[in-house]
């Protein structure tokens, strides 16, 4: 999969608020070329919640463990809760690995090298072997975020 493929997969998905940073916007420089989805279908970036997936094309600050200075090399952030985790991973987001897995693995679905404890995934340059799970990884956590967007939206209505 491309980083072209990945973002028109999930721009296709109801909903999305995609974000990418760029020079003159406003945004921190070290986000310039990344690419961030939220679930917002009023177009607004939601003031209390996170992406739930990415597309992170270089290092950053205490994560570099993924190697993303190789050449064309990106990751794919995905946060699709923890039973997604537990079934990829094989134990939860907060327990020890019982083996280790190279986090600058490409084609490999692997707990996020930072944000693993928070339940997150990430897979490096998806290809063959991973694009259908990353795909379906990327359908779960925007039905997640929609169902977090439409609980609150509903305690707000009350």
């Amino acid at each position: 999969m491309t980083i072209d493929e990945i973002i028109g997969f999930i721009d296709g998905l109801d909903g999305v608020l995609t974000l990418r940073p760029a020079p003159g916007d406003g945004s921190p420089e070290i986000s310039w070329g990344d690419t961030f989805f939220y679930y917002a279908p009023d177009g607004v970036i939601p003031a209390t919640t996170q992406p739930f997936a990415t597309v992170v094309t270089k290092n950053y600050p205490g994560d570099e463990a993924s190697r993303l200075d190789r050449p064309d090399t990106f990751r794919v952030n995905i946060s699709a809760g923890k039973e997604a985790f537990i079934r990829w991973t094989g134990h939860a987001p907060r327990e020890s690995a019982t083996t280790e897995v190279d986090p600058g693995a490409v084609d490999t679905v692997i707990a996020h090298p930072v944000y693993g404890t928070v339940g997150w995934l990430a897979v490096v340059n998806p290809g063959s072997r991973t694009g259908a799970a990353t795909r379906e990884l990327l359908r779960t956590a925007h039905h997640l975020a929609r169902s977090r967007h439409e609980r609150r939206a509903g305690s707000t209505a009350r």
